[in-house]
């Protein structure tokens, strides 16, 4: 098999082309079974959830409206006034029988409305029950609040009847002294009317009412009212956080089922849908059935159509591929004749872009590395130039103490300091101190030189002193700042140096309040910076673009970049701000290092 392939392009490109067609269609007949499958779920969870937010709307509206009448009813004045009295009234009892049996009428889901006065007779109620099951109210509302009850079975002349009963007190509106209980019985096979055959799972799932004790309060199967719900379904409640909505997955198997749940904020009772996962694999073998189709044929098409593409793919590619075997390192790439305009043409042309690519980007690298080159040796030379002034300073220095000119000793003392800092034993890098101490000895000088005239502030962030940078970056923009900034505005001026760290950089920021630039001026630097950026301008040489920035400010701020960008890259630029009167702002970020490479 191995030699089979190996012999032949075609063939080796059939099987590569046609494995990497068929496995995705495979992966993606497979994804889209699965997203099917997922989708079909999910509706089903959404139109789940949808139905059993419309049932709880209206039990929750069942369940306000029945306390909204408790709380009517036991401040009604005739209600009040008979539980108040000293002994039982016939005819007050009947009116009041009468109006509650009204507005039980009125509504279907109120089975009965009862009042048990605490000090005589028997209940007021509206139902005629022979054994109503209900405990006394004292114990179902045994807090002495509003009670909901559980489900229980009363008797009356249709047979036995579920039914859950509001019990709330009876207090005097005028001294609160307790009078009776109020009893309102709602009909369990009202309540559920709603969810007795839901409209989802393909009338496969079931909708029950669980009591925040764990009791089934109404189900379509009656024998189960009035058990706690982990004697059929063990677990499951656990599983149910205690938000007002959710899914969950129960059980296992066959027995796997979708948990839908939402709870009402009145009674906090639990809705809870089911819906079994039988439902899904039935749609889901339908899916699968279908996808496979779909990919196999598409399979097909899809290795008839590379056996013949690789046909005409393979002639093209031997001519490119004698191209491509007589490449020189030392010379451009060889043409290729793109006569054709398909992929192989298109192909064709990318190579001779290639080709003249890689040509401008070794050019490219051969003049980056002569910039480089240039730089480091105007550094060395801006070393070695200073070290004998260095030593015969030294000398100066002595000698103006001991003939007592001290003003002379003290500003020889600074530029030796200048100096030996630029030094700095030949390394490229120095510490942030460092470039701080050769500012201010630089200042020292110039301060003598020029006597208020002008103020150097510094704002460092206090973790950046160790930090490493490469040497000579602020003396330039600080020299900037004094010769073309605070000395042509023709008074005294500030000029501000701020270090802040800035997540893994450092920023820099040289600013005074000086002359300012023109905006014609400022125009002209921030192109010299942009032009620096490029391995060269068309139609003027390396020599013009240093001339043309060699005047004025220009020189230093250029040579600045310049380093920023061959040992920091583009992203430390600098970047010059001005405005004529106001002052100039220089700024750059370079990466925070904790020693030095050089």
């Amino acid at each position: 098999m191995r030699s089979w392939l190996a012999t032949s392009l075609q063939r080796r490109l059939s099987v590569v082309i046609a494995g990497s067609v068929i496995v995705p269609l495979l992966a993606l007949g497979l994804f889209a079974f699965l997203t099917s499958s997922k989708v079909t779920e999910e509706k089903t969870k959404l139109t789940g959830s949808d139905m059993l937010e419309q049932i709880e709307a209206n039990l929750r509206f069942m369940l306000g409206d029945a306390e909204t009448l408790s709380v009517f009813l036991i401040g009604e004045r005739d209600i009040q006034s008979y539980l108040t009295g000293k002994e039982d009234n016939e005819t007050t009892r009947a009116a009041i029988v009468g109006r509650m049996t009204n507005l039980a009428a009125s509504k279907s889901y109120i089975a009965n409305i009862a009042i048990y006065p605490d000090r005589f007779g028997p209940a007021l109620s509206t139902a005629a029950w022979a054994d109503d099951g209900l405990p006394a109210p004292a114990e179902i509302a045994a807090g002495g609040g509003k009670t909901w009850s559980g489900v229980y079975q009363v008797q009356n002349y249709n047979g036995v009847q579920n039914v859950i009963t509001l019990v709330r007190p009876i207090r005097s509106v005028y001294n609160f002294q307790h009078l009776g209980w109020l009893a309102i019985s709602l009909d369990e096979e009202e309540l559920s009317r709603n969810w007795r055959h839901p409209d989802f799972g393909q009338n496969t799932g079931t909708v029950e009412l669980i009591s925040s004790q764990g009791l089934l309060l109404s189900s379509a199967d009656k024998t189960r009212l009035g058990y706690p719900l982990e004697q059929f379904s063990p677990g499951l409640l656990p599983l149910i956080p205690e938000g007002s909505f959710g899914s969950a997955v129960y059980g296992e198997e066959d027995s796997k089922v979708t948990v839908l749940y939402r709870r009402e904020p009145i009674t906090n009772w639990l809705l809870i849908g089911t819906v079994p996962y039988e439902q899904y694999r039935s749609e889901n073998r339908y899916i699968l059935g279908l996808t496979a189709a779909a990919v196999g044929v598409a399979a097909l098409m899809s290795a008839v159509l590379v056996w013949f593409t690789v046909r005409r793919i393979t002639r093209p590619l031997g001519v490119l591929t004698r191209h491509l075997s007589r490449i020189d390192p030392d010379r451009p790439l060889p043409r290729f004749p793109a006569v054709r305009d398909d992929e192989i043409g298109r192909l064709g042309q990318s190579y001779n872009l290639l080709g003249a690519h890689i040509e401008r980007l070794k050019q490219e690298v051969i003049q980056g590395e002569a910039r480089k080159k240039e730089a480091d040796l105007r550094a060395l030379q801006a070393q070695m130039n200073p070290h004998f002034l260095y030593n015969t300073l030294s000398s100066i220095h002595w000698i103006a103490l001991m003939s007592g000119e001290k003003r002379i000793a003290d500003m020889v003392e600074g530029l030796s300091d200048f100096l030996r800092i630029s030094l700095n034993g030949g390394k490229e890098f120095c510490p942030v101190r460092q470039e701080l101490d050769h500012i201010r000895n630089y200042v020292r000088v110039q301060s003598i030189r020029f006597p208020e005239e002008f103020t150097v502030d510094y704002i460092v962030d206090s973790s950046l002193p160790d930090k490493i940078m490469l040497k000579l970056l602020l003396q330039p923009l600080v020299e900037n700042a004094l010769i073309h900034g605070i000395q042509k505005k023709g008074s005294s001026g500030t000029i501000t140096i701020l270090l802040q760290s800035q997540q893994e950089r450092m920023a820099v920021t040289v600013l005074d309040d000086g002359a300012g630039m023109t905006p014609q001026r400022l125009q002209e630097i921030r192109l010299l910076m942009e032009e620096q950026e490029q391995p060269g301008l068309p139609g003027q040489t390396e020599e013009e673009n240093r001339s043309e920035a060699s005047s004025g400010s220009g020189y230093g701020l250029r040579n600045v970049n310049e380093r920023l960008l061959l040992h920091y890259g583009p992203a430390s630029r600098l970047e010059v701000d001005s405005r004529e009167g106001a002052g100039t702002r220089i700024a750059f970020s370079i990466p925070l290092r904790e020693d030095s490479a050089s």
